[in-house]
C-alpha cells in the first residue's frame, strides 16, 4: 500500500486529493496547523480514513516529526496562504508560509530520506499567479515568470527551490503550475465562490447589491477535481518535472456573472452588482491562459469539466446548502 502525506489537507485541493488517493488504495496522512484547528472536523467528516498530524510549514521540526510518523512514498505540498488579496496586507506571513514553507518541507524530506532521497516523491503546488505580467500568451512551462503580488512572488520562490532540490540532490520533485481551479469546496473569499453564494441568495430573495472588483479581469478556470488527478499523475512519472495544468480557455468575471445569474433565471444581473474600489488589486495580472499540451502529451491529462458546467455546479451546491440551512 503506497503512503502519501498532504500539507494543506483542509483546503479544496487537499480534500479532493485525499479522496482520489484513498480510491487508489493509498494510506493517506495529512498535516493540520494549530491546536484545535476548526477545519479538523471537516477533514474527519469528508475523509475519515486520513491519519492527521499536527504541524506547520514554518516549523521544520514539526515537519520532520510528521515525516517520521507517516514515512510517506509521496508528499504533496498544498499548504499556503493562498488568497491573493490577503497577501498585500500580510506580505511577510505569506512569504514565510507560501515561500519559505516550501524550503522547509523540501529540507525536511532531504533530512528524513538521507541517502535514499529518490524514494520520496514530492509535489509542489505552483501557481499561474507566477506569470503575473505575462510575457507570452498562452503561458507554458518555459514562459518567463513576472509575479504581480506578494503571493505570486512567494510561489516563484517555492517553484525555483523545488527545481533546485531536484537538480542539486536528485530528488523526484515536480511542480504543477496550476491555473485557477474551483469547486463547491472553494473558500467564500475567492471570487468564484463569492459570486455563486450571492447568486444563490439572490435566487432566494436577496436585495442587497453584490460588491465586486474588476469585472473585466479574465482567468483560465477549471475544476479542482480534475486538477488533483494531474498532481497524482506527475508523481507517477519516472522523473520529476514541471507541468502546466489549465483548460486553455479564458473567461471574464462578467462571463462568470452571466452564467451564474442566468442559471437561476436572472438575466439583468447588472442591477444587483456594484464595482467597489476596495476589491481592486494594486497590480492586476494580465491575460492568464494556460497551454497544458505537455501535461496532455506526457501525463495523458485533460480537464473533463467545462466553464459553464463548473459554474452551474457551484451555484447548485450553494442553493442546496442555503435551502438546507433555512429548512
Amino acid at each position: 500500500m503506497p503512503v502519501a502525506l498532504i500539507t494543506g489537507i483542509t483546503g479544496q485541493d487537499g480534500l479532493y486529493l485525499a479522496e482520489l488517493l484513498l480510491s487508489k488504495g493509498y494510506e493517506v496522512h495529512g498535516i493540520i496547523r494549530g491546536q484545535n484547528n476548526p477545519k479538523r472536523a471537516l477533514v474527519e467528516r469528508v475523509v475519515p480514513e486520513v491519519v492527521l498530524h499536527t504541524g506547520d510549514l514554518t516549523d521544520l521540526s514539526s515537519l520532520l516529526r510528521a515525516l517520521k510518523a507517516a514515512n510517506p512514498d509521496e508528499v504533496y505540498n498544498l499548504g499556503a496562504v493562498s488568497f491573493v488579496a490577503y497577501s498585500w496586507d500580510n506580505a511577510q506571513v505569506t512569504t514565510e508560509v507560501t515561500g519559505n514553507g516550501v524550503l522547509n518541507i523540501l529540507e525536511a524530506i532531504r533530512l528524513h530520506a538521507g541517502e535514499d532521497i529518490g524514494r520520496v516523491r514530492f509535489y509542489q503546488a505552483s501557481s499561474s499567479e507566477m506569470f503575473g505580467k505575462v510575457q507570452e500568451v498562452p503561458q507554458r512551462e518555459s514562459t518567463l515568470l513576472w509575479p504581480r503580488s506578494p503571493y505570486g512572488v512567494a510561489k516563484v520562490f517555492g517553484h525555483y527551490m523545488t527545481i533546485n532540490y531536484r537538480e542539486s540532490y536528485g530528488m523526484h520533485a515536480s511542480s504543477g503550475i496550476l491555473f485557477n481551479h474551483e469547486s463547491p469546496r472553494r473558500g467564500p473569499e475567492f471570487v468564484t465562490r463569492k459570486v455563486t453564494m450571492a447568486v444563490a441568495e439572490f435566487a432566494r430573495g436577496r436585495t442587497a447589491p453584490l460588491p465586486m472588483g474588476n469585472l473585466d479581469a479574465k482567468r483560465d478556470w477549471g475544476y479542482a477535481g480534475d486538477y488533483v488527478e494531474g498532481m497524482w499523475r506527475m508523481l507517477q512519472q519516472p522523473h520529476g518535472d514541471d507541468y502546466v495544468l489549465a483548460t486553455g480557455e479564458t473567461h471574464s468575471i462578467r462571463e462568470l456573472l452571466d452564467v451564474a445569474f442566468r442559471h437561476v433565471g436572472i438575466e439583468d444581473w447588472e442591477r444587483h452588482v456594484t464595482e467597489d474600489p476596495r476589491f481592486m488589486r494594486p497590480a492586476e495580472v494580465d491575460l492568464l491562459i494556460g497551454d497544458a499540451s505537455k501535461a496532455r502529451d506526457v501525463l495523458g491529462w485533460r480537464p473533463t469539466v467545462g466553464f459553464q458546467g463548473l459554474v452551474t455546479m457551484m451555484v447548485d451546491s450553494d442553493l442546496a446548502a442555503l435551502d438546507a440551512r433555512r429548512s
